[in-house]
């Protein structure tokens, strides 16, 4: 059985609704693995690696921000949902932010976390300094010859904070690497159904006949 690692976005978690979904889809052919990781990049970073030594993925799958820690694992083909490339470095902005009491509320109140199986942001600044090295640490760990391929949304309301950039995407893996869904950040089911899934299943068989 092929295994699928998904490494969600921020305040995602075990029961995120895209992973589930291809669960769903997928049923008994392909595993889809997903687990919550910390939001300290570093230990989250050490979580996700045990993961792939463990269950030893044939593709991984990042969404939003879980797509900096996706890209940072080597010798697997990658699939990235509105990966948010910029998003470390707005992070790593909002240090002086985080260094107070009500910076943090508001961050919290911004980036509300649904109940359930879900990664809880620590928005401390010892935390959010070290996104600025994540960031630089998944552009080095880009393969020459590494798989690589991303849907960003139209309607995506992090291109205007440049959280999600869909040029600079291109710039770091090349024309071809990338398709567009008339929808938002989040992927919506209709679209996991008519083109992740049918890439997941290409990817798939790419491998097997390799």
């Amino acid at each position: 059985m092929k295994t699928i690692l998904y490494i969600h976005g921020m305040g995602g978690g075990g029961d995120s609704r895209i992973p589930c979904h291809l669960q769903r889809l997928f049923g008994s052919e392909i595993r889809v693995v997903i687990r919550t990781y910390d939001f300290d990049p570093e230990i989250g970073r050490a979580q996700i690696l045990s993961w792939v030594d463990e269950v030893h993925p044939d593709l991984v799958i990042g969404e939003s921000l879980g797509a900096i820690q996706a890209i940072r694992i080597q010798g697997i083909p990658h699939i990235l949902v509105s990966p948010a490339m910029g998003a470390p470095e707005v992070l790593y902005r909002a240090v002086p932010v985080s260094r107070f009491a009500i910076g943090r509320w508001i961050m919290h109140k911004m980036f509300p976390v649904k109940e359930g199986d879900r990664q809880p942001l620590k928005f401390f600044p010892e935390v959010l300094r070290k996104y600025h090295e994540h960031g630089q640490a998944a552009i080095r760990a880009i393969e020459p010859d590494g798989y690589y391929f991303a849907f960003f949304g139209t309607q995506d309301h992090y291109m205007r904070s440049g959280v999600v950039k869909p040029d600079e995407w291109e710039k770091l893996f090349g024309k071809g690497t990338s398709a567009f869904y008339e929808g938002s950040h989040f992927m919506e089911a209709e679209f996991i159904e008519s083109m992740l899934l049918p890439k997941i299943r290409e990817v798939l068989s790419f491998e097997k006949n390799v």
